[in-house]
């Protein structure tokens, strides 16, 4: 056989089997439209499982992508320091069981040994609360606050107009000054300037003078400090003075300087605190330093264990998909009897009445794969115009979304498609 010939003979084979597969496609529309309510079910069940992986797959991606804007704001290089380390569930045993309850509280003056260190361009101190505040007949009972050190518009991405931020000097003399947010500037003083005016601010008058436009990630909405929610920074002295500010839940924010390596400036910062706390060579630490990095973690653990239980709803979707797929291609196989026997007759062989019908069975529920992924692109499409999540459905996604589709309507597709293909095509003739 020449060359040509082979060519000649591979196409020719191509093109029937793409034309059985087309056939497939339209016998597949065909049954839907006279098998409405079985087909529905089947699609639906499809759909759903499809739809909840999507969903799933990018709401993880958006948040992750949320996730890396918000390291880009405080600085990929920056990292925390806690009274004790950051872990899913955390520890809620006794003291003897969870000796990291033990640990003391991070300290001011700690926090300007640390800025003094040559590797360190800004230390952040950071506590995190909420408190009642008011102007004039304009109450807000539950109004998140930031108590931070001067510093902390250096790991922090937004900007201060109108207004001005803190002093050092205002922060040490514990003034009772604040910055508001634009939802909290709304809420309370309308469209009129605020600066200059005063709130009270759990029962005491401070003045505003600043209005803060932040650039909120999914950290910050998370804990509410998004720029939708009303939000005050305050002095961290004047919290501490005024405010009843519990000291064992203040961070650090540490900011290398430029060009610094990360693992060094961690390094050195373990060792300034470990020599000021006096411990003991072989001792463990006292305190934690949570890069961006182990924060991640954290969260892929959680979204991991949520990915997981969406996988397993995907799946009974499709388990449904799948049975709806046997009981409408067995009906298929029944109704079709005679005309698989005369496809025999004709010459078609089991291999090629096997793929017809397995090819039936993927379109079913790649439609249903296609609405679903249709569905999910649309909720995507939603959160991301109205939340700070920049949810999109990756690719891999719909890839995944698709050929596992494809493939629950081979398997299940598999038992009717073998018995369609074993039929006697006498048999089948003579069938009524």
């Amino acid at each position: 056989m020449t060359l040509v010939e082979r060519v000649s003979r591979q196409l020719s084979l191509l093109v029937s089997r793409v034309s059985l597969a087309l056939e497939g496609v339209g016998i597949a529309i065909e049954a839907i439209r006279s098998n409405k309510v079985r087909a529905a079910l089947t699609i639906m069940g499809v759909a759903v499982g499809v739809f909840v992986v999507v969903a799933m797959a990018a709401a993880t991606h958006g948040i992750k992508m949320s996730f890396k804007e918000d390291v880009d704001a405080f600085g990929a290089t920056s990292f925390q320091v806690r009274r004790r380390g950051i872990q899913l569930g955390g520890c809620d045993g006794s003291d003897e069981s969870c000796p990291e309850r033990r640990n003391p509280p991070l300290t001011a003056e700690e926090a300007k040994m640390l800025r003094r260190l040559p590797s360190v361009r800004a230390v952040t101190e950071i506590w995190i609360s909420q408190v009642g505040v008011r102007y004039k007949d304009k109450s807000l009972a539950s109004v998140g606050y930031d108590a931070f050190s001067a510093e902390w518009i250096e790991t922090d991405a937004g900007d201060i107009d109108p207004g001005r931020n803190f002093s050092q000097k205002e922060n040490e003399n514990a003034e009772q000054v604040m910055i508001i947010n634009d939802s909290l500037k709304s809420q309370l003083f309308g469209d009129s300037d605020p600066i200059g005016k005063q709130a009270l601010v759990d029962g005491k008058a401070f003045t505003v003078i600043g209005v803060y436009h932040t650039k909120g990630g999914f950290l910050k909405t998370m804990d509410g400090r998004g720029p939708d929610k009303p939000r005050a920074i305050i002095p961290m002295m004047t919290a501490k003075r005024h405010l009843s500010l519990w000291t064992r839940g203040i961070i650090f924010m540490v900011k290398p300087r430029d060009g610094a390596v990360q693992t060094d400036v961690m390094d050195d910062v373990t060792a300034a605190l470990r020599s000021r706390r006096a411990l003991k060579p072989g001792a463990p630490n006292n305190f934690a330093l949570v890069t961006q990095e182990r924060m991640m973690a954290v969260f892929d653990q959680l979204f991991g264990a949520i990915f997981m239980v969406g996988l397993a709803l995907s799946a009974v979707g499709l388990l449904v998909g799948g049975v709806g797929v046997v009981a409408i291609m067995m009906i298929s196989v029944t109704e079709r009897t005679r005309e698989i026997g005369v496809r025999k007759a004709l010459g078609a062989t089991r291999a090629t009445i096997l793929w017809q019908f397995l090819v039936e069975a993927a379109t079913l529920t790649s439609i249903g794969a296609a609405i679903g992924l249709v569905i999910g692109t649309l909720i995507a499409w939603g959160v991301r115009a109205n939340t700070p999540v920049p949810a999109a459905v990756p690719g891999e996604a719909v890839v995944l979304s698709l050929v596992g589709a494809a493939l629950t309507g081979v398997i299940f597709g598999m038992l009717p498609a073998v018995k369609a293909s074993r039929l006697d095509p006498v048999e089948a003739l003579r069938y009524e």
